[in-house]
């Protein structure tokens, strides 16, 4: 980073001619340096991974499942159906929050009721968000262990196995275990297709090497493990648009672990039109803001995770920096005027290619295992790595602002 650092001198002094000084060391500083430390991290992180085994016969305690649906009636039924079926030697207990559906989502669970005895069913009488149905569920919990699953996620049938075993063999003190979150309606559009490699490469990988340095930063509440415990002792999930993300704040913040169990594996339906995409985004980066003014702390604590905890403070820098400097420099290159995007930008494109086959290699061992085969998205990822971006980092810059100038907020499964 130092190098490049010095080896950018001249463009450093190239642009702060053409629009000030703070300016120029601002975007080149967050489009160029900090996300090539970031990258390069990220490959050597990669490289050094080695995933912990599961501990082999261990006895499994029984656990209980919560999802908070609103206005899934079309599928809950497969995302229960989906739990029936999993391969885990104790009693799993569902149950389902109705929040206030006006549709028929609380005749599909009564329906599925009448075979499935462990099925139980909260019916609120009116829409209050997904964090209060979640604390109405945790009060009607007995087991140890707690699990969230969005209402329109299907869970393979060894996740819930695999989730619990992460939990069971890692250290002590770890309090809560993030699965993986897969995409399965990719087939859609250019939109969803896209998100397919987002989830595969980069958000997978992301949590792998965070778990690698011992602190996971979102136990997402799409699929993943709690400690009822721990949730009680936190007051269960707060009552924010980013609920998984400053819930699992909470935690690091009390000196506990995050795992993060990458063969524990649901398959969600992602936001299939831009303006939901834009939406989901603006939701997660609100979050990233709300996590960081509820636990402030958590930037002063001496652990390893520590480190990307502050990773995430760059982050909003770094979409602001994309979308007011690099978007506008792809634009002044397209008529000859170089001085954000130009030739040698083009440079990058082979270690950007080379990051993400690692990262491709990573995730097709852990599907080869479970017995999948990566379905064949060769336009979707073109669009992912060139063009995903664009509409990516102004989403996360409108979520950031949203959030500072106190927009309303409302609730959503992802």
């Amino acid at each position: 980073m130092g190098a490049s650092f010095w080896y950018s001198q001249p463009w450093y002094e190239d642009l702060s001619r053409e629009i000030g000084v703070y300016a120029a060391y601002f975007i080149i500083t967050f489009i160029a340096i900090i996300p090539g430390f970031m990258n390069a991290y990220v490959a050597m992180a990669l490289f050094l991974d080695k995933r912990p085994k599961v501990i082999d016969q261990q006895k499994y305690p029984p656990i209980t499942v919560l999802i908070a649906a609103y206005n899934e009636e079309k599928s809950i039924a497969s995302t229960l159906s989906g739990i029936f079926l999993q391969d885990y030697a104790a009693d799993i207990r569902i149950i389902v929050i109705n929040d206030g559906s006006s549709d028929k989502t609380v005749e599909s669970i009564k329906v599925l009721q009448l075979t499935h005895p462990n099925l139980s069913l909260i019916d609120l009488g009116r829409n209050g968000g997904k964090a209060s149905a979640l604390n109405h569920g945790l009060k009607e919990v007995t087991t140890d262990i707690v699990i969230s699953i969005d209402a329109d996620s299907y869970v393979l049938k060894d996740g819930i196995r695999h989730l619990v075993g992460r939990y069971l063999s890692d250290p002590i003190n770890t309090k809560a275990v993030a699965g993986e979150i897969l995409i399965r309606n990719s087939r859609e559009n250019w939109i969803t297709k896209a998100q397919e490699w987002d989830y595969f490469l980069g958000i997978a990988t992301i949590k792998r090497i965070q778990s690698l340095f011992q602190g996971t930063m979102v136990a997402q509440g799409a699929f993943s493990l709690y400690e009822r415990k721990t949730l009680n002792e936190l007051g269960g999930w707060p009552e924010m648009v980013g609920e998984d993300i400053v819930l699992t704040w909470k935690i690091l913040s009390k000196g506990y672990r995050v795992g993060h169990a990458e063969n524990a594996l649901a398959f969600t339906d992602c936001p299939n039109t831009l303006k939901r995409f834009v939406r989901q985004r603006q939701r997660w980066s609100r979050g990233l803001i709300e996590a960081f003014k509820a636990n402030p702390s958590i930037l002063f604590q001496p652990r390893f995770s520590t480190l990307y905890v502050w990773w995430n403070t760059m982050f909003p820098l770094m979409d602001i920096a994309f979308t007011f400097g690099f978007l506008p420099g792809i634009l002044l290159a397209c008529f000859g005027v170089y001085w954000i995007v130009g030739p040698m930008t083009l440079s990058l494109l082979p270690m950007a290619f080379l990051l993400n086959w690692q990262m491709y290699l990573k995730g097709k061992a852990m599907f080869e295992e479970e017995h999948l085969k990566v379905r064949a998205n060769l336009l979707g990822f073109i669009f992912y790595v060139f063009a995903y971006g664009l509409v990516l980092q102004p989403a996360c810059v409108y979520g950031y602002f949203s959030e500072i100038f106190n927009l309303r907020k409302t609730w959503g499964t992802k």
